[in-house]
């Protein structure tokens, strides 16, 4: 018991950590990530690596069983914590690192504790979605160790193919050169690390490449939502609030930051991902313009410059200007005109572009200024048309560059729950 309890206390001293975003979850996800950089702890990217599963979001219940197939593909010693609210962030890591730390609680699942022995007991392949790991999720990644994907199968299962065993049977079918190859279905989503929060992508693979690739209906984002984190400056001005155009200018250059953290995690440079992300928090933090701009300055020289992630976006997910106006789509992703490439450059020129607005006192025209993903049109969010385009753009793409491709445009599909709310002014 002894030699027990001292693990325990090691593993409860940093443990590792996975990070789930519900849909509406923005904000307690960047204050999970902030406290969790604070406090040292490294961000697990599949649950087979994870101690402790953090739920950062209000809690839906079409979200728990997804959120149940992560839990019982967690190794014990574990435990489980929910965040519904940015103010219960720290007091949901305080009392994860108390269940990993305690015998009696060190394989408690805090938000629904009589069903974890039940779960673990019932067998890793009672649900659809077990033995995820074995059909492709690993070479989605170019280097950081799983890069959140591990998880490719977790918490889907519902694709209405026979799966024995909970592992997915292969078909027989054509491909482009007319040969006969098996097909295999694999799920994306929708609680990936450095993924789109709800955001499901089914594919049919032969080999290596997507043959297929079909968007299921959003995780957790029926009925009421909260207003989009990102775009919620351009909805408080169009419900008519005044929202200055440097209030505007900093939430989009945050939101680029946190798109290039995920798109550099995604592509294994954790180094410059971190650096994304203090630059995002320093900003929706209040720095001072001064203090901010000579950071981001060599964040994008160094990025802009980085040939290694130049040759791992190259060629993948193209979309030139005009078929982007076509499909509806606007702001970063339409004035790019090009792949992954000219995409993340795009947001580097925007943010260095921003810099002089950050203080900007005349108020904003939502009609006329861009939200981070395009224009805002009531009824019309911007993130309709990225998520729309990712069948096209993933079709023909080798799986290991599906990932890159999702993360090169990163629709917030909270954006869709907008179009069903009205944003109250406040006083």
């Amino acid at each position: 018991m002894d030699v027990t309890r001292r693990l325990l206390r090691a593993v409860a001293a940093r443990p590792r950590v996975l990070l789930v975003t519900l849909p509406g979850g923005t904000a307690v996800r960047l204050a999970a990530e902030r406290h969790l950089r604070l406090r040292d702890w490294p961000v697990a990217a599949t649950p087979a690596e994870a101690d402790l599963l953090v739920v950062a979001g209000p809690d839906r219940p079409e979200t728990r069983p997804p959120l149940t197939r992560l839990w019982r593909d967690m190794a014990a010693p574990r435990a489980r914590v929910h965040a519904p609210t940015v103010d219960d962030v720290e007091r949901a890591l305080n009392d994860g690192r108390t269940r990993l730390g305690s015998p009696t609680d060190a394989d408690a699942d805090a938000g629904h504790p009589e069903r974890a022995g039940r779960e673990e007991h019932g067998g890793r392949n009672q649900a659809l979605g077990g033995g995820h790991d074995a059909h492709g999720a690993h070479g989605v990644d170019h280097g950081d160790g799983g890069g959140g994907h591990g998880d490719g199968g977790g918490g889907h299962g519902d694709d209405g193919m026979e799966m024995p065993g909970g592992l997915p049977m292969a078909e027989r079918g054509e491909d482009r050169d007319g040969l006969t190859l098996d097909r295999l279905h694999v799920p994306l989503g929708p609680f990936l690390v450095d993924w789109p929060s709800g955001l499901t992508v089914r594919l049919v693979l032969q080999g290596d490449v997507i043959q297929q690739a079909d968007l299921a209906e959003p995780t957790g984002h029926a009925g009421e939502a909260p207003a989009p984190f990102w775009a919620e400056p351009w909805l408080r001005a169009e419900a008519g609030e005044a929202v200055t155009v440097g209030e505007a200018a900093r939430r989009r250059s945050a939101a680029h930051l946190d798109s290039l953290g995920r798109l550099l995690a995604v592509a294994g440079l954790p180094a410059e991902a971190v650096a994304a992300r203090r630059l995002r928090d320093d900003l929706l933090a209040g720095a001072a313009t001064a203090a901010y701009a000579p950071g981001l300055a060599r964040f994008a020289h160094r990025v802009g410059r980085s040939r290694t992630l130049a040759w791992l976006t190259r060629g993948i997910g193209g979309l030139d200007t005009e078929e982007a106006r076509e499909a509806g789509v606007s702001g970063p992703a339409a004035r790019a005109g090009g792949d992954v490439t000219d995409r993340y450059r795009q947001w580097l020129t925007d943010l260095l572009g921003d810099v002089g607005r950050l203080d900007e006192p005349a108020l904003l025209e939502p009609d006329v200024q861009e939200s981070p993903r395009g224009h805002w049109r009531t009824g019309h969010p911007p993130s309709a048309a990225l998520v729309a385009l990712l069948p096209r753009l993933l079709t023909g793409t080798e799986l290991a560059a599906a990932r890159l491709v999702v993360a090169g445009l990163d629709p917030d599909l909270d954006e869709l729950a907008a179009r069903r709310r009205e944003v109250p002014v406040r006083a």
